[in-house]
């Protein structure tokens, strides 16, 4: 299946599991991105009512949830920028909070690497690897999960997501839909 950051594309409807799991997950990557196209930094920054979420920094903890998951503990690699040295201990937060000082086509690139990266590692996977385990060794406390228990929840992370986006958005300007 084809890829587009711009372009919404439902799944195969008779694929297989590797295949369908990496569908939903392109679709979501995608209606995310969606939701942020055309915008300025005073829409990346703009807040409905008390809450603290931002389109910039649901794009930013998406890109980290990409390297997590993704790049660090499915594939192994040691985390990139700018999360390796992120200030987590004085902001567990920090991934939302750095999008305010960032402009949106920079928050969009980060995205946009981070997916790609993602998906490149994503594509060399066959349906064997579903089942298999991996850890995460920075994190001794996160228990080893399977391939498929990571899509999942990267599934599982952008549909929620994907609906705090759907309000923001609607919010800004008006635009509904995917």
């Amino acid at each position: 299946m084809t890829f587009s950051f711009t372009e919404v594309t439902e799944p195969d409807l008779a694929a297989d599991e590797l295949t369908t799991l990496r569908g939903f997950l392109d679709l979501h990557r995608s209606v995310v991105y969606r939701k942020c196209e055309g915008l300025d930094a005073a829409g990346f920054a703009r807040r409905v009512g008390s809450s603290t979420m931002t389109l910039g920094g649901l794009l930013m903890h998406l890109a980290l949830v990409e390297d997590d998951w993704i790049n660090h503990v499915v594939a192994g690699n040691p985390e990139t920028e700018p999360w390796a040295s992120a200030p987590w201990d004085e902001d567990n937060d920090w991934d939302w909070h750095i999008a305010a000082d960032m402009e949106p086509e920079t928050i969009r690139a980060v995205y946009r690497e981070n997916v790609e990266r993602s998906r490149a590692i994503e594509a060399e996977l066959t349906a064997a690897d579903l089942d298999r385990l991996v850890e995460d060794s920075t994190r001794p406390r996160r228990r080893p999960r399977s391939i498929r228990w990571i899509l999942v929840h990267m599934i599982e992370e952008y549909a929620r997501h994907a609906g705090h986006a759907d309000l923001l958005r609607e919010d800004i300007d008006g635009v509904v839909g995917d």
